[in-house]
């Protein structure tokens, strides 16, 4: 229970962090965090969470990854499902917190400020279409999960390993901010969406098949390209 309860726990941090940056942060006027800096913020949640119980559960907080690993040949199939539904309580959880917080604010309004969801067409923040967003949440979550598998394999300095994967997500936020807020990750997706209650779960198919798509590609390519380095 440990494992499930270090998952949920990542998972509640990442969502909260991430998503609370963009929700009350990111254009407070004059000291707004902007783009940037929900960016840095989720790389944030990844790196310390990593270190805090990353030595517990591994530090998955987002199911694409966890099937990631578990194609990568580094995970349990047995634990895949009770970590995805740790995931998704998580952010559901922190998706609940960060909208009792954000509802004091007067005139605060989920459903029209869209609550950092994850959108595609008129709901993208720059009005990317869906297949750019399905194109984009696959590469990226690819890349992601090739990075993961590599700053974690015993030929590297797995110590180091949160760091390069909290820059990772950073980067991949400051990429796709504007294309769909950047799922990369259905917990995540799915913790902000139920309490957005609109446009954002009719739209949310999109991110728990496009980053798990990527995951799956991610792993294969790793495998791959890095068959000799594992053996």
């Amino acid at each position: 229970m440990s494992k499930y309860f270090a998952e949920f726990l990542g998972t509640f941090w990442l969502v909260f962090g991430g998503c609370g940056s963009a929700v009350l942060a990111a254009a407070y006027p004059e000291l707004g965090i902007g783009f940037a800096g929900v960016s840095l913020a989720f790389g944030l949640t990844v790196l310390t969470m990593a270190y805090a119980v990353g030595g517990i559960s591994g530090g998955h907080f987002n199911p694409a990854v966890s099937v990631g690993l578990l194609v990568g040949g580094r995970f349990d199939s047995k634990l895949l499902l009770p970590y995805i539904v740790s995931q998704v309580l998580g952010a559901i959880a922190a998706g609940g917190v960060l909208y009792l917080i954000a509802s004091g604010k007067v005139g605060f309004d989920a459903a029209a400020s869209g609550f950092a969801s994850n959108g595609y067409g008129e709901h993208s923040p720059n009005g990317y279409n869906m297949l750019s967003a399905l194109v984009i949440e696959i590469v990226l979550t690819a890349f992601f999960i090739i990075i993961i598998l590599g700053a974690t394999s015993k030929a590297s300095q797995p110590h180091f390993a949160p760091i390069a994967i909290g820059l990772a997500l950073t980067l991949i936020h400051l990429i796709s901010i504007p294309v769909t807020n950047t799922s990369v990750n259905p917990a995540r997706s799915t913790g902000v969406a139920i309490f957005q209650g609109g446009w954002a779960l009719g739209q949310l198919w999109l991110f728990w098949v496009a980053p798990i798509v990527g995951a799956v590609l991610g792993a294969i390519i790793y495998k791959v390209v890095a068959a000799d380095r594992e053996d």
